[in-house]
């Protein structure tokens, strides 16, 4: 609400708070003043964007304007406006300089290359021709490069080099889209390229140009970007990508791909328009598509083996726009980093594990402060988003709290040690990490930490209350309790995290009440340390009770079962199939030391009982003589099994699975589906199918049943099982039309989001 001036020193203070910082938003606040004739100021500080008017603008009109413009990058939290009295009442209008008061204000993530920026990119007579490090305040860097707020350039890795007499006065021309543009740069005064081989040794020439020869001839290049390095390499080309997989040690795990433009987009996959939207967008994520039968004509079979979906990005960054226009065909753009090694960083980095892979170093001068990855995403059958991965062009947009929510305000989220992300809290916002991956690694729990800190010392803060898994050997348990060792901790079960991190997104209030969650993933500590997986639960933000879900079963070897999915396949046929070896045989385990593992099943020794969903799938799987023997990357099996379902002859069907429930209605009952598991007279493809499909009735039929006893009719779909976009889809196509069904989809409905459950939970136990 407006307050009135009320004297000829009086004007008025708008405090404008959100991501208006590093997006053109004090040069666009200058040209409304320009239009209106306004006279006053405004600054930056670490609260936001701060203008001061004298009394004689129309402050109504002003701050109509101030939404209706609002760059494309900005977005606007909030507008509060106060009195303000003028020692002496301003001649003009002026942009002044930032002012360092506690921190507010949120930061940018990394945005891709502006049409604007693209055309001064491939204008002859444009000063940036071929530049690959420009930029202007609607594109480029900004999270990977700050170092500390408010944004400007001394407080960025851009910091070093000083601008050259031109760009200067770009950057201090309020009417020129780089004014105030901190990474701003051209080829006098900004970063250098240059191509190296793996001793350091720099060849003579255009080093984009001879990078992409090298491509061309069938060679791997790591490339340094903004926020890592990438492996590159000719997507088209089977002896490229064979290479690539062997140097990488990657066997099977999929590779993303860019293409130059959306035309070859659409030569590869089939698209909507939400996917293409999301290809275009300033985020520039890497998109999973279904593949087009005949993509084999333009990407080798070896870019994503045995799926029947291919992840596709565009260029995010001049440098890569400069690549794909020398090439005119797709490259594999991959993560680069050594088995066992976290992504290279620096170009030192790049020379010292990458040796090994890459022929070829396309680097330059540019420091990264922050890692990001690309951020991959899907579409789901309802055109919305489905979070992956999340990290570049996303990460650190903050999710505010629902209405009724406690302050979150200093409290540190540690995540999951698989697919990590931690959050922090900040008064009613919560910021979530980069991905991080497996923390199984020193390195990356080195980065992790270093982000903590990053992350404390950008937003000046520090927490007060831990949130943690209750698992008691996670990494990040012992991790960020030796970080922080004198504060108090909020441990919470893994599962409660999942759903509380959905409903948290969803803006579900405290007083909205429980909902019912199907909650479906690996493996995740609940109460009792009980190994949860497959559960129906009842649920808020404050409690978590099982009503039922899967049965449990041992897991023989422990972690070593979620590696070889035939010791999950024995697991079953001991617990749930006794007769197993009159049914089916024992040929099925040739080689296999069987017999050993059935006594470790039956003496439950090193072998925890688990309701995992995801180690059913590998389970079923192996049975299939999918992944057999060992899973290459997490969640093969499941994907593998998924991608066979999808390309299963349906319309010719004859056969029939039910998987029904047991007599107390609570658990799904396995031994009647071994029992018509092994009896199926059908191809694979249609065994996979059928699987999902009876999976999928079953778990509705469950929740449908929960949903009447208890008068709920609100349900939560998550942990990284739905993920399978089949399954998920089959489960919702099975209940009524009257549920209301929230999933997540800003952030990953697998372990990637914990954090943001975990902050959640930690906020309400203060209360």
């Amino acid at each position: 609400m407006n307050k009135q001036c009320d004297g000829p020193d009086s004007g008025i203070e708008i405090r404008v708070k959100g991501k208006v910082q590093g997006v053109g938003f004090r040069p666009y606040i200058w040209q409304i003043a320009q239009e209106l004739d306004a006279r006053g100021h405004v600054l930056n500080d670490s609260k936001g964007v701060l203008i001061r008017l004298a009394q004689t603008t129309d402050v109504t009109l002003f701050l109509q304007l101030i939404r209706e413009r609002c760059p494309p990058l900005a977005f606007i939290e909030s507008i509060e406006t106060t009195v303000y009295h003028w020692q002496a009442i301003p001649a003009s209008f002026e942009i002044t300089q930032s002012q360092q008061v506690e921190m507010e204000t949120q930061i940018i993530p990394d945005a891709a290359t502006c049409e604007a920026c693209q055309q001064e990119l491939f204008d002859r007579h444009d000063r940036r021709y071929h530049y690959p490090f420009l930029n202007c305040t609607h594109c480029g860097p900004r999270f990977t490069i700050i170092s500390a707020m408010p944004y400007d350039r001394p407080s960025t890795t851009m910091a070093d080099f000083p601008l050259c007499d031109c760009c200067l006065a770009e950057y201090k021309n309020p009417a020129d889209r780089r004014f105030h543009a901190q990474p701003v740069a051209c080829p006098v005064c900004g970063p250098d390229l240059w191509l190296t081989d793996k001793h350091g040794n720099q060849h003579t020439g255009d080093a984009l140009i001879l990078a992409a020869q090298a491509i061309k001839q069938g060679k791997i290049v790591a490339m340094k970007g903004l926020g890592g390095f990438h492996l590159v390499c000719d997507a088209s080309s089977e002896l490229a990508v064979s290479k690539l997989r062997e140097r990488k040690r990657r066997l099977t795990k999929p590779f993303a791909v860019m293409v130059p433009d959306l035309a070859w987009a659409g030569q590869i996959a089939e698209m909507n328009e939400h996917e293409t939207a999301l290809l275009v967008s300033s985020a520039a994520p890497i998109v999973l598509v279904t593949k087009k039968q005949q993509h084999v004509d333009f990407i080798s079979s070896q870019i994503a083996p045995g799926l029947v979906e291919v992840g596709l990005m565009l260029p995010a960054n001049p440098l890569q726009h400069l690549l794909a226009k020398q090439l005119g065909s797709p490259v594999v753009m991959t993560s680069a980093n050594a088995s066992g090694h976290p992504p290279a960083m620096t170009n030192q980095q790049a020379l010292s594990q990458l040796s090994g892979i890459a022929d070829l170093f396309l680097l330059n001068n540019r420091p990264i402060i922050q890692r990001a990855d690309d951020s991959l995403i899907r579409v789901n059958e309802h055109n919305q988003l489905e979070m992956l991965r999340r990290s570049r062009g996303y990460v650190p947009n903050a999710v505010s709290v629902p209405a009724d929510f406690p302050s979150v305000n200093k409290i540190l989220a540690a995540g999951g040690d698989l697919k990590n992300s931690f959050a922090l809290g900040r008064d009613n916002d919560v910021i979530v990490s980069q991905f991080f991956g497996d923390l199984e690694q020193i390195e990356i729990q080195q980065q992790y930490l270093q982000s903590i800190d990053h992350f404390s010392e950008v937003y000046n803060w520090k927490p007060e209350k831990l949130a943690i898994d209750c698992h008691p050997h996670y990494l990040t348990r012992s991790l960020i309790r030796a970080h922080y060792p004198e504060v108090s901790v909020s441990q919470v079960f893994h599962h409660h995290a999942h759903v509380a991190a959905c409903l948290f997104e969803h803006g579900w209030k405290l007083s909205d009440g429980k909902v019912l969650a199907l909650a479906l993933d690996g493996i995740g500590v609940g109460p009792d340390k009980a190994l949860w997986g497959g559960e129906l639960l009842l649920a808020d933000y404050q409690e978590c009770h099982q009503l039922g879900g899967l049965p449990e079963y041992p897991l023989p070897g422990g972690d070593m079962a979620a590696k070889q999915p035939w010791r999950i396949l024995l697991s079953h046929l001991e617990t749930f199939l006794p007769a197993w070896q009159e049914h089916i045989g024992v040929d099925i385990f040739q080689g296999k030391p069987w017999q050993l593992l059935t006594k470790v099943i039956q003496q439950k020794i090193h072998a925890p009982a688990t309701s995992s969903a995801g180690r059913l799938f590998d389970g079923v799987a192996a049975s299939l003589g999918i992944c057999f023997d060992q899973i290459n990357y997490e969640g093969e099996a499941a994907c593998l099994l998924e991608s066979l379902a999808w390309q299963a002859d349906t319309l010719n069907l004859k056969e029939q699975l039910n998987i029904p429930l047991n007599k107390n209605g609570n658990q799904l009952d396995l031994h009647g589906f071994w029992l018509q598991w092994f009896k199926l007279n059908c191809s694979t493809e249609q065994k996979a199918w059928l699987f999902h499909d009876a999976l999928a009735r079953a778990f509705a039929k469950l929740v449908l049943m929960k949903s009447r006893e208890n008068n709920i009719t609100t349900i939560v779909l998550t942990g990284g099982v739905f993920h399978n976009r089949l399954l998920t889809r089959m489960i919702i196509n099975y209940f009524d039309n009257n549920l209301n069904i929230l999933q997540p989809s800003l952030f990953s409905c697998g372990d990637g989001g914990l954090a943001l459950g975990q902050i959640a939970i930690a906020a309400v136990d203060n209360n």
